[in-house]
């Protein structure tokens, strides 16, 4: 049986390479040409730790391949998951042209009884749409089940995340089709949840709101520390030992980013607008989060002063370590703020790079830590890559200009900063 993967950016290439290595033929579609050569040779179009030595390993057993005519994926394949992208519309809807023009294409060509399992993120309700259009594009009647599947794949965790999952949600009025999608990950050990399909597009919003929220209640209450003087990570610690709140999400920082949790919080939002329910906290979430980056720029102001002509060392470039993933980066917003201030940038990342239009005179990206702090007034920490707690801190004072540490991400042991000649500051450690 021959699986087709529609779509393969970070979820759908992960996705693709799972069923591969439990040893389903697999194909990953894609309108982008160059996308599908790239996969096809071998290499990532993204950075995810582990899964490039899956696509070689996949590539050579003749498990996986990659194409980009509509006609022949389609025809050739039984199954057929659906993993492109979502993005947000300006009201904050989920965009769904690319679920639309996919399933139309699947429409159009199909020849027989089709499995359509949806990855991508949608709107509940989204099932009946799909089922819809697919109906609207055939020439003439054929059988098809549409089950909604969401993925929760945490970025840089992906390998561990597909293969070692909490728990599998298939969304399905049909018990036929819910076999079926069992049959598909035979081999993996996780508790399996059968729900209607609304229910599990709403799954996937809650689940991504939730740790929303606990990250911004934590920022919140971090500028609460800031104002008592005590520690919001001593207080993370202290609350994490309940097994009812657990450790997980708790670390103040400058917000969330990414792809997911920012998309999808909003898309919630005007999901529960349409219906005229309101989600006050979610909105003082997405409020938190959108303030966070200003909050920490305020402190930054407040201990340097002028930025005008300062030169800051940022650290950190993707919303998180382990990807190189830049959408709603926090860091490009603080990079934004410091030059408009007049600040001169040098910018470090170990995989993650500068998009083209954030390269300029006063702004450029360097190799190492150490030539992105040297001769800088002040270090703002934006992404808690391990590299740089495990940086020499203690001989790196004398290649600055000023010895300010502005922790955006609380990774540094701050005693020991100071104790080094360092002016610490982190977010709601007093």
């Amino acid at each position: 049986m021959n699986i087709l993967v529609a779509g393969v950016g970070y979820v759908g290439t992960t996705t693709a390479l799972l069923l591969a290595e439990l040893g389903w033929n697999v194909i990953g579609f894609d309108t982008d040409k160059s996308k599908v050569s790239t996969l096809s040779s071998g290499t990532l179009p993204f950075y995810e730790p582990g899964l490039d030595k899956l696509l070689h390993t996949q590539l050579n057993k003749g498990n996986i391949r990659f194409i980009s005519d509509p006609v022949q994926a389609i025809q050739e394949s039984q199954v057929i998951f659906i993993c492109v992208g979502t993005p947000s519309q300006e009201d904050g809807s989920a965009d769904l042209q690319y679920i639309r023009s996919a399933v139309t294409m699947i429409g159009t060509y199909m020849q027989e009884y089709k499995l359509l399992i949806m990855k991508s993120t949608v709107p509940v309700g989204t099932q009946n749409l799909v089922t819809q259009w697919i109906s609207e594009a055939q020439k003439s009647p054929l059988p098809f089940d549409v089950v909604s599947n969401p993925e929760f794949l945490r970025e840089g965790n992906a390998v561990y995340d597909a293969f070692h999952p909490d728990r599998i949600v298939i969304g399905t009025d049909s018990s036929a089709a819910a076999q079926q999608v069992r049959m598909l990950y035979r081999d993996i050990d996780s508790p399996y949840l059968v729900t209607t399909p609304a229910t599990a597009e709403m799954i996937k919003y809650a689940a991504n709101a939730f740790l929303a929220t606990k990250i911004s209640y934590m920022n919140e209450l971090a500028r609460l520390c800031d104002q008592l003087n005590v520690s919001i990570t001593d207080i993370a610690a202290g609350i994490g030992y309940d097994a009812r709140i657990g450790k997980s999400f708790l670390q103040a920082g400058i917000g969330y980013g990414g792809s997911c949790f920012p998309k999808d919080v909003k898309s919630l939002l005007h999901i529960a607008n349409n219906h005229g329910s309101s989600l006050g906290l979610l909105q003082q979430v997405v409020q938190v989060n959108e303030t966070q980056h200003q909050y920490f720029m305020e402190q930054i102001k407040s201990h340097l002063g002028i930025i005008d002509k300062k030169v800051i060392a940022v650290l950190g470039l993707a919303f998180k370590p382990g990807t190189d993933d830049l959408r709603e980066a926090p860091s490009l917003k603080l990079i934004t703020h410091l030059l408009k201030d007049g600040a001169f940038i040098q910018v470090h990342d170990p995989v993650a790079r500068l998009p083209e239009a954030a390269r300029q005179a006063h702004v450029r990206q360097v190799k190492s830590v150490q030539d992105a702090i040297h001769g800088a007034d002040a270090v703002v920490i934006c992404t808690e890559w391990p590299e740089y707690a495990a940086e020499p801190w203690r001989d790196l004072a004398c290649e600055m200009r000023h010895t300010a540490v502005f922790d955006g991400r609380n990774m540094l042991d701050g005693t020991q900063m100071k104790a080094w000649g360092y002016h610490y500051y982190g977010i709601g450690n007093g």
